[in-house]
């Protein structure tokens, strides 16, 4: 007699959960919060720059483009560091 499998649309609830899976791990890797303040801050930082550029003379464009050379590195790797602390080490990513 074939096992006659289920496709994955008719897959619910516990069904898809296999008795081995991890369900408090991240599945990424990478902490939640950190992608959340990544996006939150890129947007600002965006949003800050093109202010200062548009609205700037040339002063305003020079400063623009000093505070993304400096802002930009110093946000990736705060929160690089971030993601290395708040990992899981007890549920690691597949």
């Amino acid at each position: 007699m074939a096992v006659v499998h289920p496709s994955p649309s008719q897959l619910t609830g516990d069904d898809v959960i296999s008795p081995h899976e991890d369900v408090e791990r991240e599945p990424d890797g990478i902490p939640h919060d950190v992608i959340g303040f990544t996006a939150f801050f890129s947007v600002i930082l965006a949003m800050l720059l093109g202010t200062i550029f548009v609205t700037g003379g040339t002063v305003g464009r020079t400063a623009a483009i000093l505070i993304a050379g400096f802002a930009i590195p110093a946000l990736v790797s705060s929160l690089s560091r971030r993601a290395e602390r708040d990992r899981d080490p007890t549920h690691p990513a597949r």
